[in-house]
């Protein structure tokens, strides 16, 4: 057998990603990131495709909106005795899908859109995020063939094995409209194509859609595991979700200092700082949460609740392009991703390593989408 030698064989740097977000909150249809999406066809090998919509569900804004895999009645039977001692259940269903002659194997695919029980949720002494939070780790660590793959407010995650433009079509997407996609199309090296493990990654309202390898996932998973995450969907991936709802949520650190955590700049890089008072807090920050620092290449594309973030790694070995039209933002992996939903753009650049890009709905934006 010959061997292949360098430049012989195709191994491309693997994953798509893709970001739209309208800071007037003006809300515009899921096929718009289906169309972005498919341009970076070849970076996906088929695996997983997915997506994720922020302000898709606004007249059930004020409940969480649990997305989940079931294998079978049984799980599904277990989980909602679940649910229900622990929530007001206001609506259930099955998420709407059509036929594809791509997309098989489908699990059964429910929605729930639930509040905290208030008697449950006092005798917590929990807030109403950690509660949730809680239950849907319980769900996903001890409910075998159950997954709940989305549980924030007025949004939602839509994700399966196959190619993302196919999976989009699979949910119906051009029949929902939010102020913020995401998207992304795999091609895993590591772990196997299963609907779990196809991204975005969720937890509550954060999502992450990422393109590389994370080499410091054990000691990154060895530490959020010690403040009740559990990583459960066979992928390095899900690690980076639970830093960052770690992090923010439960250390009150802003997304920029998040950023210089898990992307932390190099010791060299930090004593050249001049202005002491920065340089101190970026020292306290690299050793304070020394385990929560991912190496290996990425780029990501964080959503959450009025915004998005995108962040490469630290030596940008992933590929990382934003624009900018008027109240718009882009992200995507290839600018080609942009170009063909915007030609005539004010702005587009490559951010820089560890640099993260933050835009978050403004005051129009908040009113609009009722933040």
């Amino acid at each position: 057998m010959a061997l292949l030698l360098e430049g012989e064989t195709r191994i491309p740097s693997g994953c798509a990603i893709s970001g739209i977000f309208d800071a007037s909150g003006k809300r515009m249809r899921g096929d718009s990131i289906i169309r972005s999406i498919s341009t970076m066809h070849d970076r996906s090998n088929g695996l997983g495709g997915g997506f994720a919509g922020y302000g898709i569900y606004p007249e059930y804004k004020q409940h969480y909106a649990l997305h989940i895999f079931y294998s079978g009645l049984d799980a599904k039977h277990e989980t909602e005795l679940f649910l229900e001692k622990k929530f007001d259940i206001v609506n259930l269903s099955k998420i709407p899908v059509r036929k594809h002659p791509r997309i098989k194997d489908a699990p059964l695919i429910w929605r729930y859109f639930v509040s905290p029980l208030q008697t449950r949720l006092s005798e917590s002494q929990l807030d109403e995020m950690e509660y949730t939070g809680q239950a849907v780790n319980f769900v996903n660590s001890n409910i075998k063939g159950a997954f709940i793959f989305s549980s924030g407010k007025n949004m939602g995650v839509f994700k399966a094995v196959g190619y993302p433009e196919d999976v989009g079509e699979f949910y119906r997407l051009e029949e929902y409209e939010g102020y913020a996609w995401t998207a992304h199309g795999r091609y895993p090296t590591n772990t196997p194509g299963w609907w779990g493990g196809a991204h975005p990654f969720a937890f509550l309202d954060w999502t992450v859609v990422h393109n590389g390898e994370i080499s410091s996932y054990d000691a990154n998973r060895r530490y959020v595991e010690m403040f009740g995450y559990k990583c459960t969907l066979q992928t390095d991936t899900e690690v980076i979700t639970y830093i960052i709802d770690y992090l923010v949520r439960k250390q009150k650190l802003t997304l920029e200092e998040t950023a210089g955590v898990i992307a932390a700049p190099f010791w060299e890089t930090i004593g050249n700082i001049k202005e002491e008072k920065k340089r101190e807090q970026i020292e306290f920050l690299r050793r304070q949460f020394s385990e929560l620092l991912i190496t290996g290449p990425f780029s990501i594309i964080l959503g959450f609740e009025g915004g998005l973030m995108a962040l490469n790694d630290r030596l940008k070995l992933r590929s990382m392009v934003a624009a900018q039209k008027e109240t718009l933002t882009y992200f995507a992996s290839e600018e080609c991703a942009i170009r063909v939903l915007e030609n005539d753009l004010d702005r587009i650049w490559s951010p820089r390593g560890g640099e993260p890009i933050v835009v978050m709905l403004n005051e129009e934006g908040k009113k609009n989408v009722g933040c």
